[in-house]
């Protein structure tokens, strides 16, 4: 198995997350849980689950399942509410866009109304006894006032379909740019958190996609309700007897329509977790960085076999909807066809016993068909704008989830430090028996640096997280000056910290920007240049030899894209914290990549400006002998600290690890 979420052994890895948000789960012999089961199971969803486990639904999604279990009446009670948030959206993007589309389409719906009463007097004149030259000049007024209405009808709505069309790209822009503010807004544990996982790819996915969609979809129902409306008063004016049939004949597609809309949902719902996996393989198969690695280590028919896996999963299941789906649609073009009967039925029996004109019977045709053409856009669109509003709901509820996860901090402002103390911290992890980081203390002054010594796993990285405050702890303080954290804006505290990650990201643009982007906000407060951070980070020249310098797109992906080897990336990412210039500066592994030379240079470059603040986390010791103080951690706990000096005299674990590496080099020499 290669699941997705794995369960943490004790202790965890360095880069886990704190306890995620809870979301409400409910109890799995819960009856709400037995009824929200997904459409078309069957036995091949336990097969599923025997071959894949990391393919079953989290129960954190029942919720949900349980909002999809509705019937007809209570879509059509929610309605108005969904068409209402549209309109909201459609209104905060563009007012006259929204007026427009909206309004335009209600006057098309009159000129409905005018040209069918005009048609009827048209029919009438021509069905009179009389000269045929006579009749047809008779009925000229009408035809006239009937051309015309058309006429009018088909330009307002082209112009309310240019109007409709305008909302479309400016509501997608606005529900993407809310979710990406959410997405880099909330705190970094979210981002190993499952649950939120699987809800940020929903809401990108699809809900984002839907807010643009159900503004258009309620503009549709809006146009299919008016032109229904409008053929109703002209079947009312005509015969009123036939305006209940004309209704009747509606109800079977609108439930067959909600009752696919519902099982799409659901049937979205109970996959999620396989369609994620199915996209990280795909992934895998198709991309540049795992190229080599899969061909080194033959994995294809491995990844090949987890896809197939996968999708003969999604492929059962997809069928099985395919088959309730078309069910459903049987039965429901069934009941509509002999409701579609009846109607053409009364109107014939009324037409026979005298009840209702030649001329008006023909104009009730003309109706009814135009009113069916209407019925079927506002059906359409009551189906999608349904299902849309059930993603919509998706995307609104990871955007309140997401602002429950963003860092609450104070007010109080941040700007530099004489000292920082940590005092018991402790950062536990959702699956783990013990915590990460076990009541840990320490203090780092200004200008020092300050080393994190120990094995993998022994909480380094994480306690770095701590420090910098990308991580809150689960209990104790870390004060900057003796004031909490807790208490500081959490944007000025970021501003006064650079990190130089282990697991840094080729960002695709130029190399300047590669640089500039650790301080892009910097609107001419001091700091070095970006030649100066460059050339400190050994990286200058490097970036001059480029085809175009500083200027040159790093992503090959790209028409004139280079790329960099894995050392010059991390002295590319040492450039960045150098040109970010803040106080305290966080070193995970920098020089893990670097060849000797450049990381000799990087390390002097480092004490190099005497206020400045260095956590260095390294498994080359050697690079920590000049450490002011050294700190060993293990299994979160901080066992042993002082200089390189006093450990290696104590002889604990420091010096253990560090006669280890010491040992390789005297041997050589030795031989």
């Amino acid at each position: 198995m290669w699941p997705i979420r794995q369960k943490r052994s004790s202790g965890g890895p360095e880069s886990a997350s704190p306890t995620p948000d809870p979301s409400p789960t409910p109890d799995p012999q819960s009856p709400l849980t037995e009824q929200a089961t997904a459409p078309g199971s069957d036995d091949n969803d336990d097969n599923d689950a025997a071959a894949a486990p990391e393919l079953v639904d989290s129960q954190w999604m029942h919720h949900a399942r349980a909002f999809a279990q509705t019937s007809f009446w209570t879509v059509a009670r929610r309605l108005p509410g969904i068409v209402t948030e549209a309109i909201r959206l459609a209104w905060e993007v563009s007012r006259w866009d929204t007026v427009a589309a909206i309004g335009l389409n209600i006057v098309a719906g009159t000129m409905t109304t005018f040209g069918l009463l005009a048609t009827s007097n048209v029919l009438q004149e021509l069905f009179a006894s009389g000269p045929t030259p006579d009749r047809i000049a008779a009925a000229t007024p009408a035809l006239v006032l009937a051309a015309t209405a058309v006429a009018a009808r088909g330009g307002l709505t082209i112009a309310a379909g240019w109007a409709q069309a305008r909302l479309t790209p400016q509501v997608t822009y606005r529900a993407e740019l809310r979710l990406f503010e959410a997405t880099t807004s909330v705190e970094l544990a979210a981002f190993d958190d499952a649950g939120f996982a699987e809800e940020m790819d929903r809401a990108r996915n699809r809900g984002a996609a839907e807010a643009a969609s159900i503004v258009d979809n309620a503009v549709n129902l809006t146009t299919g309700v008016v032109g229904v409306a409008a053929t109703a008063v002209a079947v009312a004016v005509i015969e009123p007897l036939l305006l209940p049939c004309l209704l009747l004949a509606a109800v079977p597609s609108a439930v067959t329509a909600i009752r696919i809309a519902r099982r799409e949902y659901l049937a979205m719902l109970a996959r999620i977790t396989g369609h994620r996996r199915m996209w990280m393989l795909a992934s895998l198969l198709a991309n540049r960085h795992t190229a080599a690695e899969i061909r080194s280590f033959q994995m294809r028919d491995f990844l090949l076999g987890e896809y197939r896996r996968t999708t003969s999963a999604e492929t059962r299941a997809e069928l099985r909807l395919v088959r309730s789906q078309t069910g459903t649609r049987l039965v429901g073009s069934t009941i509509g066809g002999a409701a579609t009967f009846v109607v053409y039925a009364v109107l014939g029996g009324l037409l026979l016993i005298g009840a209702v004109p030649l001329a008006a019977a023909a104009t009730a045709m003309i109706a009814l068909q135009a009113a069916a053409a209407n019925l079927d856009t506002a059906i359409y669109a009551t189906n999608a704008l349904y299902e849309d509003a059930l993603y919509y709901r998706d995307f609104q509820g990871f955007l309140d989830r997401a602002a429950r996860r963003t860092p609450r901090g104070g007010a109080l402002p941040v700007d530099s430090f004489d000292e920082i103390t940590l005092d018991r911290v402790r950062l536990n992890y959702p699956d783990t028996d013990r915590p990460a980081v076990d009541e840990v203390s320490l203090t780092l002054r200004r200008g020092e640096v300050i080393a994190l010594v120990g094995e993998n796993g022994s909480g380094k990285s994480t306690l770095a997280k701590l420090i910098a405050g990308l991580y809150r702890p689960s209990s104790g303080t870390i004060r900057w000056d003796d004031v909490d954290t807790a208490d500081m804006d959490p944007d000025q505290l970021a501003a006064a910290v650079a990190v130089m990650s282990q697991d840094w990201w080729r960002f695709p643009f130029t190399a300047g920007q590669n640089i500039v982007a650790g301080r892009h906000d910097r609107h001419g407060r001091p700091g070095p240049s970006m030649v100066d951070a460059a050339t400190a980070a050994t990286a200058h020249e490097m970036i001059e030899s480029l085809p175009r310098g500083y200027r040159t797109l790093l992503d090959r992906m790209f028409r004139e894209g280079h790329d960099l080897s894995g050392g010059q990336w991390q002295r590319l990412v040492a450039a960045r914290c150098i040109y970010r210039d803040a106080p305290l500066l966080i070193c995970d592994e920098p020089s893990a990549a670097l060849d000797a030379r450049a990381e000799h240079a990087l390390f002097q470059q480092l004490r190099r400006r005497s206020d400045r603040t260095v956590v260095l986390i390294t498994h080359r010791l050697a690079n920590v002998r000049q450490a002011d103080r050294i700190y060993v951690l293990r299994s979160g706990r901080l066992v042993e600290s002082g200089t390189h000096e006093e450990l290696s005299a104590a002889g604990g674990l420091y010096r253990e690890l560090f006669d280890l590496q010491a040992s390789g080099y005297v041997d050589s020499r030795v031989g």
